[in-house]
Order: structure tokens, then C-alpha cells, then sequence
């Protein structure tokens, strides 16, 4: 090799190491509808997610989430040293279940109009709880399960009809379990909500994990948690029950990225 062609070649080699370091970045997750993502670059990265700008953590993680119907890829811009790069990934489809429950009271079905402020005001305040935006990182640890012993009877994404009509999806996982099981927080938290009877969801908690990933317990019967509490991963939160608009004891999971309603199977398996 000459030496002019050899030192293009040497000049070459630095600036793809420098290239590949500047926008190094890495994805723990699968990139299909309802997933947890979870992202690691440098610290003095700056991320964004479909034009949304979001946190990197002091030692360079980050997360999002894709929703259930999403069908468009995902952009993630990276910014780093006055340079940008963008990444495209491509968005895999699910195909969900259809679960049917027959029998239910019809006020089950569809909620009479006396109770709508309820809900407005009950919605309100678990969107309020979701927008949190801390430096929290405790989503990049592994997650665990909430109940020791359980049979899963609802699964994420499923389109229930309810007495033949269909409704909205089934956002989480439904763990049945004899009433009064013990619950544990699944990851360490801040407790951003606790209510002991809201009308779909009955007792209810909302643990915050840092970066606008949260977690949701509903049907609660005990809560041993109050708002502002912090929490470690597996400690008692409270009791399994079947409060709120529920046809039997279970508890019922859900995960979210701010107001995106992510597959909690995602983070647990």
C-alpha cells in the first residue's frame, strides 16, 4: 500500500472510531407495538423520540415506549459534540386477542350518567399522575412480578366485548390470585397516587420510575402506601382485591411511558 493511500486509509479509520463513538447508542428491548424500550449512550447525549426530546440519565440511559396501534417507524434523533445523526427503526405488528365476558350487570357495561364527573374527576387525577416527568432512573433495573402465585386471565392489548358489545382494549395483565394476596412494587418508586375507591379501577396505586415511566395497580382491597412514599422493589404495597369494576379478585397491571400505554409483559419478561 503506498503511503498517500495509506494515510487516507489511517485518516479514514480515526474518523469512522470517532463516528461509531459520537453516536454510539443502544437499545434493550423489541421494537414492536406495546414495548418498553430501554436506551444506553454517553451522558452528554441528547435524545429525541419522534421530534419529543427526552431525558438521558447522568450515566447516559433513557427510555420510551411504542403504543399499541403504532404503525409508523420510529425516529430517534441523536445529538452529541455539535454533530446529529438520525436512527430509524421499524415498528413490528401484534396481533391481539379478543376475549368475550357475557352476563356482566348492564352497569358494568356501560356506566350510568350519574357517574361521569366521577370518572372525569378519576381521570384526571391518574393523568396527572402519568405526566410526571422526574431524574428518577429506576426503569433501567429488571423488573419483578407483583404476586408470587397467579393465573393470568388478561393479557395486554386483547379487545374484550363486554355482553356483546366491543370495548376499548385491555391495557395490562390480569393476575388472578385469592383476595387479600400480598402485592409488591415491582421496582423501586414514588408513589404519585393512592386511592382506595375510584370507579373503574377501585383501589388504586401509581408508582413513578423515573423519565415518564410509571406503573398502576388496580383492584386494589388494602393500600399501605401513601402519595409521596418511596418504595423498593418488592416490598409490600398493599393487598389483591376486586374494588372498582371488577367480575372477581385479580390485579390488574399497567405500564406507561407518560400517556402511552405500554405492554407491562415488556418490562417483566
Amino acid at each position: 500500500m503506498g503511503v498517500g493511500l495509506h494515510n487516507k486509509f489511517y485518516i479514514y479509520l480515526i474518523f469512522l472510531i470517532f463516528f461509531t463513538n459520537v453516536y454510539a447508542v443502544e437499545f434493550k428491548g423489541d421494537f414492536k407495538q406495546g414495548s418498553f424500550i430501554l436506551g444506553k449512550t454517553s451522558p452528554d447525549t441528547r435524545i429525541s423520540i419522534d421530534d419529543r426530546n427526552i431525558r438521558v440519565s447522568k450515566d447516559g440511559y433513557f427510555a420510551f415506549g411504542l403504543g399499541r396501534d403504532r404503525k409508523n417507524d420510529v425516529i430517534i434523533n441523536v445529538k452529541k459534540k455539535g454533530e446529529s445523526t438520525k436512527i430509524i427503526k421499524k415498528v413490528f405488528k401484534r396481533k391481539y386477542k379478543i376475549q368475550r365476558i357475557d352476563g356482566l350487570p348492564s352497569k358494568q357495561v356501560t356506566p350510568p350518567p350519574e357517574v361521569y364527573e366521577r370518572i372525569k374527576k378519576d381521570n384526571i387525577l391518574i393523568g396527572k399522575a402519568r405526566s410526571i416527568d422526574t431524574s428518577f432512573d429506576f426503569f433501567k433495573k429488571k423488573f419483578i412480578y407483583p404476586i408470587d402465585k397467579y393465573i393470568i386471565t388478561g393479557v395486554y392489548g386483547s379487545q374484550r366485548i363486554l355482553n356483546g358489545k366491543p370495548r376499548r382494549p385491555h391495557y395490562g395483565i390480569d393476575f388472578h390470585a385469592p383476595e387479600g394476596t400480598p402485592v409488591k412494587a415491582m421496582m423501586d418508586g414514588e408513589v404519585t397516587l393512592a386511592e382506595n375507591d375510584m370507579y373503574f379501577t377501585g383501589g388504586t396505586i401509581i408508582f413513578d420510575h423515573g423519565h415518564g415511566i410509571s406503573t398502576l395497580y388496580m383492584h386494589m382491597k388494602d393500600i399501605n402506601v401513601k402519595v409521596g412514599q418511596k418504595v423498593k422493589k418488592g416490598e409490600i404495597v398493599g393487598t389483591l382485591g376486586q374494588s372498582g369494576r371488577a367480575t372477581g379478585p385479580h390485579l390488574d397491571i399497567r405500564l406507561n411511558w407518560f400517556d402511552i400505554k405500554l405492554d407491562p409483559a415488556s418490562i417483566l419478561n
